[in-house]
């Protein structure tokens, strides 16, 4: 059977969803954060611009540490870039990519959200550490 190439591993059915939290909990220009789903977890935090809203994995591409100095504070002083308080890297928002410091041109993970009813639902996934398994 060489020269096969199997089918890409798709999981079946729609992901697991789970409640980050309300859009109104976001001040608009703001961000907010948002803790680990477990011990597996990095936290998570969401930035607001008028009707769009992203939500990225809370690590630093550069050392894996949190991006934020105190609650709540992911933004530059103007709010127009996501500053990482333990070396100053800052990412664009719409994007996470880094335009300034030691991981430039890496990215901050993005994470697929959906908005039902003012809630944000994330996958269940989302923030799991790489490399852990559901089983681990």
């Amino acid at each position: 059977m060489a020269g096969l190439i199997p089918p890409p591993l798709i999981p079946p059915g729609p992901p697991a969803w789970r409640v980050l939290g309300r859009v109104v909990d976001i001040p608009e220009g703001g961000a907010k954060g948002y803790p680990p789903a477990g011990p597996d977890f990095a936290g998570l935090f969401a930035v607001r611009r008028g009707a769009v809203l992203r939500v990225y994995v809370d690590s630093c591409p550069h050392l894996g540490v949190p991006l934020a100095w105190m609650a709540d504070r992911f933004l530059s002083v103007d709010r127009s870039r996501i500053v990482c308080a333990a070396h100053g890297a800052e990412f664009r928002i719409e994007d996470g990519v880094c335009l300034h410091g030691p991981c430039y041109g890496d990215a901050l993970t993005q994470v697929l959200i959906e908005i039902n009813d003012g809630r944000i639902l994330v996958p269940a996934e989302a923030g799991r550490f790489a490399g852990r398994d559901v089983a681990d």
